[in-house]
């Protein structure tokens, strides 16, 4: 069972802006004139947050034309939901065998 959580890719995701453009990409395929007009971000702000979620490889992207579709990669959010529940089942099972450190 893993008990910790990816926090390098926590940190992608806790901006807000990266979040929004992660919850839009969830329901499509989008190229950024599109999240441009989703979100009302500057089309240079979305375009360096959307190189940290390829970076980090939360999104990929897809070529068409003169377009660069991006693409929510499901299997990186899937782990982390999977690194998630894996910490509430450790927290359950801590909480109902009342495991605590004693004190100095």
């Amino acid at each position: 069972m893993m008990t910790s959580v990816d926090t390098d890719l926590i940190r992608v995701l806790a901006d807000p802006l990266r979040l929004q453009i992660v919850t839009l990409l969830a329901r499509e395929t989008l190229c950024t004139t599109h999240l441009v007009e989703e979100t009302g971000a500057k089309q240079t702000n979305l375009s360096n947050h959307l190189k940290v979620l390829r970076e980090a490889g939360v999104v990929e992207t897809e070529p068409c034309g003169r377009f660069t579709y991006y693409r929510l990669r499901p299997d990186v959010i899937a782990t982390l939901a999977d690194q998630f529940a894996d910490l509430a089942q450790r927290a359950r099972l801590t909480a109902e065998a009342n495991i605590k450190r004693s004190c100095p």
